[in-house]
């Protein structure tokens, strides 16, 4: 029997607009969706849209769906063409951002709509390019959705498809019939897609796991709204399963807990296991000390906590990826994960008994290699390959095809990641904890300052970002920026902060670093020196004209 929804005028057409983006198969759920009314005896109009999402491009489509089986000869419902503000009954979309697009038009309404929505994000092309985090909050998108509907249920539809074999279209459609919202028995939506070839098989499994998470979520709505109007059971929050992986994580969690604030302990959760994870305990600890001289600082400058802790909280967040920096330990250990073969296998498709051969191409340099090595052996590699760089040659690098699929492949993948004792050792470890520190010196010292010093100086621990060339970019910024701006006492406080804000974000629009310079010198400031670089001087073959392909090059300082 189908499932109606009683809050629907049941004289008026059901109306849905349907978000898809460029090759997601919106036509083709439009399509199934008019033929499963069309099965159940149901009127049904729907149109499309074109239109762009600064990405592959967005279609919208708009349907009509009678609610009631016509008796024969009687007059047919006159259904529109496009949807009104406020008036639409469902909403169903494969990408959270276009949601949000439909909410701001003014589409839903909050007594109105049933928003069915992925949460998955294809970025769009403003948030790809951004130097910084560009990406809009998923956590802001998801409350939107909140705000502007009758109900609502949000679901990463991109993984149920991947997971499926199929696309996008048969997942929205599973969860579009789960909802209850059309009058339409399950066996017209499946008979719909159709049953013959492995296309149809894919979209019927995509099919039935969207309308499996969406009944799911379905119960657990009605059991949370039975708990809450009956007495309330007696549960206890389990803990994190890295707390109880032994007694050092717990003293740890347990130590975090203590020292710093409720508004810290989400951050906290994340970054301990991830350093615990990257060294040890140890290496953790010494994250939680580090953290908590900064804790006592902001402290200090807000003792009414007006500010919820925000520095310690910036802090927190960017310290720890910080001082989990990429190195070829942590790079070996990622490839050599069997969830990771475990990925590799679903997304290409692999079934039981298939053989996937995963090859990686590693080209290490001097810097890599030299990271794992004490001051002593590394610095003389380091001016080796700096000036190799000075007579115009490229820095020296090993190519590594590593066959990660087989035993001896992986198993040197997993002698590079049991290296990680040797970090404390290796010279990258301590020109990083100097730099590290060096921030961390600034942050409480801008603090003492002034709160809103500390918390620009805090921020820019996004700086840091990337591997290679990028992130020793990142680096000489935070630091530039710290000498010449941060430490001036010569200046305001006002003064400082505003140029430290306005250079941290000058360094963020562009990776050449023209706008951070601009800014620099704006505020008074030098720009940063320029770096020498070889000059390659080209000699051509005797009587050869302009244009012509060089005979050979020759390169001098």
């Amino acid at each position: 029997m189908p499932r109606t929804m009683t809050s629907l005028n049941q004289t008026q057409p059901i109306t849905l607009l349907v978000c898809a983006l460029g090759g997601e198969g919106g036509g083709v759920l439009t399509d199934w969706v008019v033929r499963a009314a069309q099965r159940a005896g149901l009127p049904v109009q729907a149109t499309s849209i074109p239109g762009v999402a600064q990405r592959t491009g967005a279609t919208t489509y708009y349907l009509e769906v009678f609610p009631q089986v016509l008796p024969a000869g009687a007059p047919q419902p006159v259904l529109s063409l496009n949807p009104l503000a406020g008036r639409l009954d469902v909403l169903l979309s494969s990408e959270l951002l276009e949601t949000a697009r439909q909410i701001a038009n003014g589409l839903p309404s909050a007594q109105r709509t049933l928003v069915l929505t992925s949460a998955a994000r294809t970025y769009t092309t403003s948030e790809r390019m951004a130097l910084g985090d560009g990406r809009v909050d998923s956590a802001a998108l998801v409350r939107l959705v909140r705000e502007h509907s009758r109900a609502h249920h949000v679901l990463d539809m991109g993984a149920l498809a991947q997971q499926s074999g199929t696309v996008v279209s048969a997942v929205l459609l599973g969860a579009l019939a789960a909802s209850g919202v059309l009058p339409i028995a399950r066996e017209h939506f499946e008979a719909a897609i159709g049953s013959e070839g492995a296309s149809a098989a894919a979209s019927r499994r995509g099919f039935v796991a969207a309308w499996d998470a969406i009944t799911q979520q379905r119960h657990q709505a009605q059991f949370v709204q039975a708990v809450l109007t009956g007495p309330t059971p007696s549960t206890a929050t389990p803990a994190a399963p890295w707390h109880q992986q032994n007694a050092a994580a717990s003293a740890l969690w347990q130590r975090a807990h203590s020292q710093f604030a409720p508004d810290v302990h989400d951050t906290l959760s994340l970054a301990l296991p991830r350093l615990i994870e990257w060294q040890n305990a140890a290496y953790a600890g010494r994250y939680l000390d580090r953290l908590h001289t900064v804790a006592q600082a902001e402290q200090a400058a807000d003792p009414g906590a007006q500010h919820r802790h925000s520095i310690t909280r910036e802090m927190a967040r960017w310290l720890a990826l910080w001082m989990a920096f990429d190195d070829v330990v942590r790079v070996a250990d990622l490839k050599s994960r069997a969830s990771r073969a475990e990925r590799v296998r679903a997304e290409v498709k692999a079934k039981a008994g298939d053989v996937v051969k995963l090859y990686d191409h590693f080209k290490p340099g001097v810097p890599e290699l030299a990271g794992l090595l004490p001051q002593a052996l590394a610095q003389p590699l380091l001016r080796w390959d700096r000036a190799r760089a000075g007579r115009g040659q490229a820095p020296w690098g090993m190519p590594l095809k590593v066959a990660s699929h087989s035993t001896w492949g992986l198993l040197a993948l997993r002698g590079m990641a049991a290296l990680k004792w040797l970090r404390p050792q290796g010279q990258r470890f301590a020109a990083e904890q100097a730099l590290i520190d060096r921030w961390l010196a600034a942050v409480v010292q801008g603090t003492q300052r002034g709160w809103g010093l500390g918390h620009e100086l805090a921020l820019c621990g996004r700086l840091i970002k990337g591997y290679g060339s990028t992130n020793e970019r990142g680096k000489e910024t935070l630091l530039h920026l710290i000498d010449h701006l941060a430490l001036d006492t010569r200046r305001t406080l006002a003064d400082v902060t505003t140029a430290v804000q306005a250079a941290r974000i000058a360094a963020l629009k562009d990776e050449a670093g023209r706008a951070f310079d601009a800014a620099l010198v704006q505020h008074g400031a030098p720009p940063r020196p320029l770096r020498a670089q070889p000059i390659r001087l080209v000699r051509r073959a005797a009587g050869a004209p302009h244009g012509h392909p060089p005979k050979r090059t020759e390169t001098s300082p």
